[in-house]
């Protein structure tokens, strides 16, 4: 009789190792999506066709004018240009695990250790030139915090994608990246 126990908690504690020693090879297996900043806008919708007797385009009487004019180094960041059409971002993305080299914006920071911060496709982005479309700037949380050595390195950040809007004091992010790791860049 203790034999046949014996046999059965064997049994039942082996079948509980397979199931979870499946979870988590499929955790270590999940593959992070690899993506460039150029995967975070749409396809451009395709254009009308030009009209065959003017070689114009035909105009649409829904579409928004612009002003005549735009001062130099606002086109970016016009308050009236991100409050009227927000950079659209990819759907697709959403609650998918992606890798993505950029640089950091920090926003959240004690000394050297970051748990938020923009991540940015070209370095000075958002500090010393306008900000990127909304489409082109992941918000990155990552409660533990890294350490970050410098804003001049490239780093990738591997985590889970979200396709909510985020409102920073530097700028909106079109993205929102929950980041389990953020390694060093080589180039």
């Amino acid at each position: 009789m203790n034999v046949r126990r014996l046999t059965l908690a064997t049994v039942a504690l082996l079948a509980l190792t397979m199931v979870s020693g499946t979870a988590d090879l499929r955790a270590q297996t999940d593959t992070p999506l690899a993506l460039k900043w150029a995967d975070l806008m749409p396809a451009a919708p395709p254009k009308p066709p030009k009209a065959f007797f003017s070689g114009r385009a035909p105009v649409d009487p829904q579409a928004p004018t612009l002003p005549e004019t735009i001062p130099e180094g606002r086109w970016m960041s016009s308050p009236k240009a991100t409050a009227a059409a927000p950079a659209p971002v990819v759907e697709s993305l959403n609650g998918k695990r992606v890798q993505i080299g950029g640089y950091v914006v920090p926003l959240d920071f004690e000394a050297s250790s970051v748990k938020e911060f923009l991540l940015v496709p070209f370095v000075g982005a958002c500090i010393h030139v306008p900000p990127p479309p909304a489409n082109q700037i992941v918000y990155v949380q990552m409660p533990k915090g890294f350490q970050v050595k410098s804003m001049f390195e490239p780093v990738y950040v591997t985590g889970r994608m979200k396709t909510e809007a985020s409102h920073t004091g530097l700028a909106d992010a079109g993205y929102t990246l929950e980041a389990e790791r953020v390694d060093p860049r080589k180039e």
